[in-house]
């Protein structure tokens, strides 16, 4: 019989962020610190600022609720301790500089454009920009400027919330990572004010800064505004939706007797019935679609009449309808939508347009992307604290998302990288796999001088081994503690013993 000794008190040195120094060797790639610089987030004295920053990052990865549990978080996880040091991150010191107004968009703007400079994450012809909004919940205040009496379909109440609108960007490559956002602030006057959709302009006017290579934009049913089409196009960009049941479709026909032309009045649910039987016929299981000639559409134009003044007229353009079924959405439970804002159904089938008229197929393929601006609201709200920052101060809500941007860019690039070389859709691993596997797991730490030299060891359990790849390509391989920039390999040997 084994005899049992009382427990001895010691200092053990247990992290839970074994995944911290990957993130600061992606943070640096991107140039954030020099970005939150040049966007004049600096101090003169004390804590850095992108050392806040980059902490805040770290917390959200670790799916911590408020800044009290990242300045705890860094004060006892040994890891943090050895990266962190000297600085003494309190919570107050970052409750002060995150409720201090800063130039978030200015970072926003510069993050999205050092993104575009990158061989692996920028964007080129063909990738799909995707479009919606969600809600964010706020129960600790009401009243709030920046707060609005909303009915979340989720929940199917109503809720004290923050309405936040994305543009999120899908790679052909597979990478998908968030690119700008805006807060829509309720009018008190219904009719004044900024639309979502006037938010949309504004973002991608923004990405037009960036990029200038032809992308689609997807967009649930909400976005199916004319208008907003008619601004995509001059911008270049193509577009897909999901028609509503009150679109107005027109078929372009030619009278056999005078043989002028004639645009019939259809409606999508007219569309879907005509080739139903036909877009069922052999179809067991997987996605069917089928592309309908000759569909158009009436959209606005503005011209300059005899008299100098500007006069809008409609004409008919031709667009692109594709009936499909079996599309995974979640809007066929929309359940709360007015009849003329429900989607266009005839038993399980929708119809889908765009103004590709060329390229039906491609058109398909880019809407069932759509789906991942839905996946990564999902994943940022369970993994990333999206919806836990509980402020009063909307500057705190302005630097709490921009930051979750960031810290997505960063996971969704080593997920990429991750996945790379798998074969098969049962390979790889998720993107809660790799945060809870890697980003935040425990591991010990253990400092040693070794010939006048300070060695840091890691020890993490045999699980993070499936993660080597990630080791492999971002692990630092000369120095943990934070700096503004990476030092040079040749002055290494130059720092002071403990530094």
């Amino acid at each position: 019989m084994s005899a049992l000794q009382k427990p001895r008190f010691l200092d053990l040195q247990h992290g839970e962020c074994a995944g911290a120094p990957i993130l600061k060797s992606l943070w640096d790639r991107f140039d954030f610190s020099l970005l939150l610089t040049q966007s004049g987030m600096m101090k003169r004295s004390g804590t850095p600022s992108w050392l806040i920053c980059f902490l805040y990052v770290i917390g959200l990865v670790s799916n911590c609720s408020s800044v009290v549990q990242m300045a705890q978080l860094a004060d006892k996880d040994a890891l943090l301790k050895e990266m962190f040091h000297p600085w003494k991150l309190a919570q107050y010191t970052m409750s002060r500089f995150l409720s201090n107004p800063h130039a978030w968009t200015t970072f926003g703007k510069k993050r999205v454009a050092r993104l575009q400079q990158d061989e692996l994450i920028r964007l080129e012809d063909g990738d799909v920009i995707n479009l919606d909004d969600t809600h964010l919940a706020h129960p600790y205040a009401k009243q709030l400027p920046f707060l609005a009496w909303l009915f979340d379909s989720s929940k199917k109440a109503y809720v004290w919330a923050m309405n936040v609108v994305v543009i999120q960007a899908v790679l052909k490559s597979g990478l998908e990572y968030p690119l700008f956002y805006r807060v829509w602030h309720q009018p008190a006057i219904k009719g004044e004010g900024l639309t979502k959709i006037d938010l949309a302009k504004q973002m991608l006017l923004l990405l037009r800064k960036s990029t200038a290579c032809r992308l689609w934009v997807a967009m649930d049913r909400w976005y199916l505004c004319k208008e907003f089409f008619a601004f995509l196009e001059v911008h270049g960009f193509d577009w897909v939706t999901k028609a509503k049941r009150n679109t107005a479709l027109f078929r372009k026909v030619i009278e056999p007797l005078t043989g002028r032309e004639r645009y019939v009045p259809l409606t999508p649910v007219m569309l879907i019935r005509e080739v139903f039987t036909t877009l069922t016929r052999g179809a067991s299981q997987g996605l069917v679609s089928m592309a309908i000639p000759d569909i158009y559409m009436k959209q606005p134009f503005t011209l300059t009449s005899r008299k100098g003044k500007q006069v809008t007229k409609q004409r008919y353009v031709q667009v692109a309808a594709v009936a499909v079924i079996r599309l995974k959405d979640n809007e066929e439970c929309d359940l709360n939508a007015a009849e003329d804002e429900a989607p266009a159904t005839y038993r399980g089938a929708y119809l889908l347009i765009s103004n590709r008229f060329d390229a039906p197929e491609e058109a398909l393929q880019t809407y069932v992307k759509r789906w991942r601006i839905e996946v990564f609201f999902r994943t940022a709200k369970q993994e990333l604290a999206f919806e836990s920052c509980h402020s009063e101060s909307e500057t705190h809500h302005h630097a709490h998302f921009e930051l979750l941007f960031t810290a997505e860019t960063l996971l969704a690039v080593a997920l990429f990288e991750l996945n790379k070389e798998k074969t098969s859709d049962d390979e790889g691993y998720t993107h809660g796999e790799m945060v809870r596997g890697l980003f935040h797991t425990r591991c010990q730490v253990r400092a040693v001088n070794h010939k006048g030299n300070r060695r840091i060891s890691i020890d993490c359990d045999t699980n993070v081994r499936r993660f080597a790849r990630l080791i492999e390509l971002f692990w630092p391989e000369h120095y943990l503690m934070l700096l503004w920039v990476t030092p040079r390999p040749d002055i290494y040997q130059c720092l002071p013993r403990g530094a």
